[in-house]
């Protein structure tokens, strides 16, 4: 219990039964996400603009995906590196193939998948 009541305090949680939620919902996405079920999330990749066609190859790639993107972000990092933060909905399979898809181009210094329920949990 001791871990577990460090553990809500690091979280900032003002009960246990929240932070048990939570614990419960989160396993609740790994299942839907496991099972190829309905997320929601966001992919978010640190590029550097000046490599030779990644601007394009990323652009390509979410064309092709569209389906499954709901928007699109791009933040300007600094001279070099850009920040491209994309909202996704779809089938887990389908979410995970794009986000890999666009970790995998030559220039892509760093990716993630961040995914949720699509609401119904």
């Amino acid at each position: 219990m001791r871990k577990f009541d460090a553990y809500i305090a690091a979280g900032g949680y003002a009960n246990r039964s929240k932070a048990i939620a939570d614990l419960i919902r989160k396993e609740f996405v790994s299942d839907i996400f496991a099972r190829g079920g309905v997320v929601a999330g966001a992919v978010t990749i640190v590029y550097d603009h000046h490599k030779r066609g990644v601007v394009n190859r990323l652009l390509s790639i979410q064309h092709a995906c569209g389906a499954a993107i709901i928007s699109a972000q791009h933040i300007h990092l600094d001279h070099a590196n850009c920040l491209e933060i994309v909202a996704v909905r779809g089938g887990a399979a389908r979410v995970k193939a794009l986000a890999d898809a666009l970790k995998a181009v030559k220039g892509v210094k760093h990716a993630t998948l961040s995914v949720t329920g699509s609401g119904a949990c």
